[in-house]
C-alpha cells in the first residue's frame, strides 16, 4: 500500500448494514480505517443477514438518511463520498438531493444483488440510479452482471467489457471500472474506462468461497485512496491490491460466503513495528 498522509482522507459511506460484518456499511469502514482514511456514515438500511444469505431489510426513513448526509457534511465534511446499497427509487433521489454538488469525488458502486441472490436494488430504481445518480460520479464500479442492468447490454468477454463500459460512460458518469469477475477463467481483467484512456489491470483468481463483500470493499478502498488525493488509476490499483490480499487472508468465517479479511494491513504494520527490518 502507498503512505497514509499525515491527515486521514475522509469517506462518507452511505450505504446499508450488515449484521453479519462482511459487506455494507461494516466492510467499508474496515477497509477506509485499515488504508489510512477517517470512515463517517449515513445508513440507508439494516439488513438481516449472514453469510448464508439475508434473511430481511428493513429501510430507513429518507428523512433520517438524508439528515445524517446532512449532518456530516455541515460539520465534518467529506474528501470523497461512496455509495453502496440504495434500495429504492425514493432513496437514490434522497441521496441525490443531499449530495447535490458536493465539490468531493463520488465513487458509486451499484449494489443490486446480495451474494445470496437477495435484490437489493430495486427493479423502478435502475433508472433513477442511471439518470439521478450516474452523472454525479466519478466513479462507477459494476461488475458485468450489475452493467448488464445499467446499460441494457450483455456481456461474455473482456471486448463486451470495454463495449459496455463506454456504453455506460454516455450515462454522464466520468469513469468506469468494469469488473470482470463474473467471466470465466484463471485469471480476472477489470477496466477502467475514461473518456481518453483505458486502463488494464489483471489478477490470478483466487479460487475461494470468500467473497462476501468484495464489491463494497473495492469501492469503499477507492474512495479512500481519491481522498488522499491519489490519481484515480493509482487509487484503483492499490485498491485491487489490498483486496486481493484480504481475500487470500480470509479468516473462514461462515458456512456461505464467508467476509475477507480487512485489517490484514494494520496487523503487518504491527508486525513491522516489533520486528523492524
Amino acid at each position: 500500500m502507498g503512505l497514509t498522509p499525515s491527515r486521514p482522507g475522509r469517506v462518507l459511506i452511505i450505504a446499508g448494514s450488515d449484521s453479519g460484518g462482511g459487506a455494507g456499511i461494516q466492510a467499508d469502514i474496515k477497509a477506509v480505517t485499515a488504508l489510512g482514511g477517517f470512515a463517517t456514515t449515513a445508513v440507508t438500511a439494516l439488513t438481516v443477514q449472514n453469510t448464508l444469505g439475508v434473511r430481511a431489510v428493513h429501510m430507513a426513513p429518507l428523512d433520517i438518511i438524508e439528515g445524517q448526509i446532512r449532518a456530516v457534511l455541515d460539520d465534518i465534511g467529506a474528501d470523497s463520498l461512496k455509495t453502496g446499497m440504495l434500495g429504492d427509487a425514493r432513496t437514490v433521489s434522497c441521496v441525490v438531493r443531499a449530495i447535490g454538488d458536493y465539490p468531493a469525488p463520488l465513487v458509486v458502486d451499484p449494489v443490486m444483488v446480495a451474494k445470496g441472490g437477495h435484490s437489493l436494488l430495486e427493479t423502478e430504481a435502475v433508472e433513477a440510479v442511471r439518470r439521478e445518480l450516474l452523472p454525479l460520479a466519478a466513479l462507477l464500479t459494476p461488475n458485468a452482471p450489475e452493467a448488464e442492468v445499467l446499460s441494457g447490454l450483455s456481456i461474455a468477454s473482456s471486448d463486451d467489457l470495454i463495449r459496455v463500459g463506454e456504453a455506460l460512460l454516455r450515462t454522464g458518469v466520468r469513469a468506469v471500472l468494469m469488473k470482470g469477475g463474473h467471466l470465466p477463467g484463471d485469471r480476472v481483467t477489470d477496466y477502467l474506462i475514461t473518456p481518453n484512456a483505458r486502463v488494464r489491470f489483471d489478477g490470478p483468481r483466487i479460487e475461494t468461497r470468500h467473497t462476501h463483500g468484495t464489491g463494497c470493499t473495492l469501492a469503499s478502498a477507492i474512495a479512500t485512496g481519491l481522498a488522499h488525493s491519489q490519481p484515480l488509476d493509482q487509487a484503483v490499483g492499490e485498491a485491487r491490491a489490498y483486496l486481493t490480499e484480504a481475500i487470500r487472508r480470509a479468516p473462514g468465517f461462515g458456512a456461505g460466503h464467508g467476509p475477507v479479511d480487512h485489517g490484514w494491513p494494520l496487523r503487518d504494520q504491527r508486525h513491522d513495528r516489533r520486528d523492524p527490518a
